[in-house]
Order: structure tokens, then C-alpha cells, then sequence
């Protein structure tokens, strides 16, 4: 059975044409915070994607039995029993960086991206179509702050993942470490630099 242009769509598109974080300008908090070093990146944003993946489903789920009026509290309910989960098997599994990650793990719950798709897709559409949307969303947040951590990572220490990639012949050259690359403002910078680039590749989004 062939996969719906719906399904396509829910997936694909959050995954560069309708970006959570280039297009609708969402989740730069944690694009300033944790991209410094790409291990805590790549663990951030896997949090992000299991965190709404879930909660999208489940939301979906629940949709015909909510009310109304506490809406947002259930939300906020789950996604923060789905962090809650995530946290403890960080701190279990990979302590370390969850002390680096800190309380940014816990602030996913007041994450616009997932408030946002639990709002606007999760209350309206089906499980599998919400589970696809927020698969997708939650890979395309996850891609942008896996770039921005490797450029920052890469030229503000000369290592990814910890390892040492820039040669030391080339420290012995003269080379230094783009120190400006670790402080925060370099991270705005250059998610600027990467929605500048996609624009220019994708005429049609500059009238969003």
C-alpha cells in the first residue's frame, strides 16, 4: 500500500519547506543553549523528537474527550510526564550530558514547537498522521541544531563529539580556535546564516 500525499506531507515538509525552526522562526532558545558541542545537540534533539512524536500521539488520541476549556493543561500534562521520563533515563543512561544539558531538558515542556503542533495538528488530525508530524517536526528541529552545533563545536574548539579533528600540525602552523564560535550570539548567527542560505534556495518562502 503506498504511503498518502497526507502522510508525505506531515513528514516531509517540517523537514526543510515548512521548517519549525527556519521558517516559522521556532525553538531558537535551545538553538542558543545547547548547540556549543554537538553530543548535547544530538541528545537534545533526540529528547525533542521522542517528546513530540508521543505526544502528538497521544493528544491525538485523547482529542474527541478533552475539553475545551483545559486544552492546554492536558497538553501540558503530558508533555511534561513524557520529559519527565526522558530526564530520568538521561540521567540514568548518559549522565553527563544531561548535567550539561541541565534544565533545558526540562524546559521542552514550554517548547513552542510542541505546544504548537499539539494545538494546531494533534487536536485535528488522526494518531498516525500526528505521530508522522511530529516525527518530522521534531527531525527538523533536530536538524538545524545538529548543524549549528557542528560549525560551533568544530571552529570554536576544533573537536566533534569531544574528538580532536582540526591536526595539531596545524596549531603548530599558527592556527587558533574560533573562540567567538562557543558564546550564544554565534548561534543566532549562524541559524541567520542557515535560513539565509535556505531562502535563497527557496524563492517561494520569502513572502512568509
Amino acid at each position: 500500500m503506498g504511503i498518502s500525499k497526507a502522510s508525505k506531507m506531515a513528514f516531509f515538509n517540517p523537514l526543510s519547506k515548512d521548517n519549525p525552526v527556519i521558517v516559522q522562526i521556532l525553538g531558537i532558545c535551545s538553538a542558543l543553549a545547547v548547540t556549543a558541542k554537538l553530543e548535547p545537540a544530538l541528545v537534545m534533539s533526540i529528547s525533542v523528537v521522542a517528546v513530540l512524536a508521543l505526544s502528538n500521539v497521544i493528544i491525538s488520541l485523547m482529542r474527541k474527550t478533552i475539553p475545551n476549556s483545559i486544552r492546554i493543561i492536558v497538553q501540558l500534562v503530558v508533555v511534561a510526564a513524557l520529559v519527565v521520563v526522558v530526564d530520568q533515563i538521561l540521567k540514568a543512561y548518559t549522565y553527563d550530558v544531561s548535567k550539561q544539558l541541565s534544565v533545558f531538558i526540562g524546559l521542552i515542556i514550554t517548547n513552542c514547537i510542541l505546544m504548537g503542533r499539539l494545538e494546531a495538528f494533534a487536536l485535528n488530525n488522526g494518531p498516525w498522521l500526528s505521530f508522522l508530524d511530529g516525527l518530522g517536526n521534531g527531525l527538523g528541529y533536530g536538524i538545524i541544531l545538529t548543524i549549528v552545533a557542528f560549525f560551533r563545536e568544530l571552529l570554536g574548539s576544533g573537536t566533534l563529539l569531544g574528538y580532536q579533528v582540526v591536526p595539531q600540525s596545524w596549531y603548530d602552523a599558527g592556527y587558533m580556535n574560533n573562540g567567538m564560535m562557543i558564546l550564544p550570539p554565534m548561534a543566532l548567527i549562524t541559524v541567520a546564516c542557515i535560513i539565509w542560505v535556505h531562502r535563497s534556495r527557496n524563492k517561494d518562502l520569502q513572502e512568509k
